[in-house]
């Protein structure tokens, strides 16, 4: 019984830490653009980025796309060598190790027109640094990236989601519920 209870608790954990992540539409309602004149550093300032959270870009294919890229290749605008290019108009990228993630638009102009995005993951309070993994390309509809490494402005507030909670307290309820049924079966 006590091994049931403790996995019980540990499901518990995982699914409240999972309740915690985030979507964050980068550029909120404007999107991914130039014509919304949006300032990217500012919106991502106003965010709480977790490991664990997702970023939303949406944007129209034909004029735009996303470039992951070095700290350096970010501050001159340099699309020669991107870590990865997604062109899909929708693309989901899970933030999976904390520091900064730098992303311009690769449209000659674009990035120096100010579509470039930094975005700084915070490091997990509890836990020791986690180690970059290697680069790779995956598919843009939906992929996880690694941090550039490099320190930058700190953010503030994040954004649940609500049908994550509930998904991982329905979840613990039920696991609960079976070992409890289990034990007075026994």
């Amino acid at each position: 019984m006590a091994a049931r209870m403790v996995a019980a608790l540990v499901c518990m954990v995982v699914m409240l830490r999972l309740s915690e992540a985030a979507v964050y539409k980068v550029g909120d309602s404007a999107g991914w653009t130039t014509i919304a004149n949006v300032d990217y550093k500012q919106w991502a300032s106003t965010k709480t980025f977790h490991i664990g959270d997702t970023v939303l870009f949406e944007y129209n294919p034909q004029f735009h796309n996303v470039m992951r890229v070095t700290h350096t290749m970010y501050k001159n605008c340099n699309s020669s060598k991107p870590i990865s290019t997604f062109t899909t108009g929708n693309d989901t990228i899970t933030l999976t190790n904390h520091g900064h993630h730098f992303f311009f638009c690769g449209v000659p102009g674009h990035c120096l027109a100010g579509q470039k995005l930094d975005i700084h993951v915070l490091h997990p309070a509890s836990s020791t640094p986690l180690t970059e993994q290697p680069s790779s390309s995956p598919p843009p509809s939906t992929t996880t990236i690694p941090s550039a490494g490099v320190p930058g402005p700190s953010p503030s507030l994040a954004t649940s989601l609500p049908s994550v909670v509930a998904a991982g307290v329905a979840a613990v309820v039920a696991l609960l519920v079976s070992l409890a049924f289990a034990d007075f079966a026994s």
